[in-house]
């Protein structure tokens, strides 16, 4: 019997996403469930593979028709498809891939969360139809996939990609979340938006519509919407955000060179006017060879991860 099916699963702190697929990239179902963390997150694949087990009765499918499982997860993730640790779900040392091999008897290919989002939008979304990108997810931290050749560059421990914490203000004394000081993610996340306006802010008394906010009720979303209004201080705040992606994003593309450079997130529901302040700065430092790459919104969404995770599956199936 062909295998004409996989699932993607996009493991998250809060929720696991889970999507059925035809090979083809046609989703035939897509539903979650609650990520369980309680005792290290000890049930969090045992609720994953029941639920797999659930879908696979409901349409009527026999696991032979299955390539087999891709897993997108928050954190590192090695070759082999080991954890080492994860931030939200409590795990320690974990081998994922063995785990949920046992757990369905169905062959399992796990990675980065980051990057199965990047490889999910190279597959289904803005990245359609090119081999080399880079994506860039701007929320309560700055996650990042590079996908060179079709394939997202993973590294030796599984970090590779972790664009959030390029060192790009050598001066910041403040730490990021990760312990070091002046990484992207402090500038460029939605937090680190709020926070470079809060910094602004208190720098003199120019008249802005942010000041109409508690400090604690900024947000990048109200920065971006003063910024649509004409707002100057606005627009200084998002001219600094620009710089410095825009810079990190030049010196990134020096070493991959992409064809796109995907944004993404839930800052980017800003819209076009994002990228036109990080592309200007994208430019002003860029390499000769890299001033083609064009940079473009995600178009999958919460769908990415899944999409990714079940493309990691049909890739390493066909190999």
């Amino acid at each position: 019997m062909e295998k004409k099916y996989c699932f993607g699963v996009d493991i998250g702190g809060t929720t696991v996403k889970i999507g059925l697929f035809q090979t083809d990239g046609t989703i035939v179902d897509k539903w979650e469930i609650k990520t369980n963390t309680a005792d290290q997150g000890s049930a969090v694949l045992p609720d994953t593979a029941q639920s797999l087990e659930n879908k696979l009765i409901e349409h009527g499918l026999d696991k032979n028709e299955i390539k087999g499982i891709g897993i997108g997860v928050p954190a590192p993730v090695s070759a082999e498809g080991i954890v080492r640790n994860t931030a939200n779900l409590g795990w320690g040392y974990k081998e994922v891939k063995r785990e949920m091999e046992e757990l369905m008897g169905l062959s399992t290919e796990v990675g980065n969360d980051a990057n199965m989002a990047a490889l999910g939008e190279m597959w289904l979304g803005a990245g359609k139809g090119q081999r080399d990108m880079v994506m860039v997810t701007l929320g309560t931290g700055v996650g990042g996939g590079v996908i060179v050749g079709g394939h997202p560059i993973v590294g030796s421990s599984g970090a590779g990609g972790e664009i959030g914490h390029i060192c790009v203000n050598y001066e910041e004394t403040d730490t990021c979340g990760c312990g070091k000081t002046g990484c992207l993610e402090q500038y460029a996340s939605a937090t680190g938006i709020a926070r470079l306006a809060r910094i602004r802010l208190m720098k003199n008394d120019d008249p802005s519509a942010l000041r109409g906010c508690d400090m604690g009720e900024i947000t990048a979303k109200t920065v971006f919407d003063a910024l649509k209004e004409g707002d100057k201080v606005a627009e200084e705040i998002v001219e600094e955000f620009g710089s410095y992606l825009g810079h990190a994003m030049a010196n990134l593309a020096a070493v991959t060179d992409p064809t796109v450079i995907v944004i993404g997130g839930g800052v980017s529901k800003a819209g076009d006017i994002l990228l036109q302040y990080i592309e200007k700065y994208y430019q002003e430092k860029a390499f000769f060879a890299n001033r083609h790459t064009k940079f473009i919104l995600a178009e999958l969404g919460n769908d990415a991860g899944i999409c990714g995770s079940a493309k990691l599956m049909i890739d390493k199936a066909e190999k």
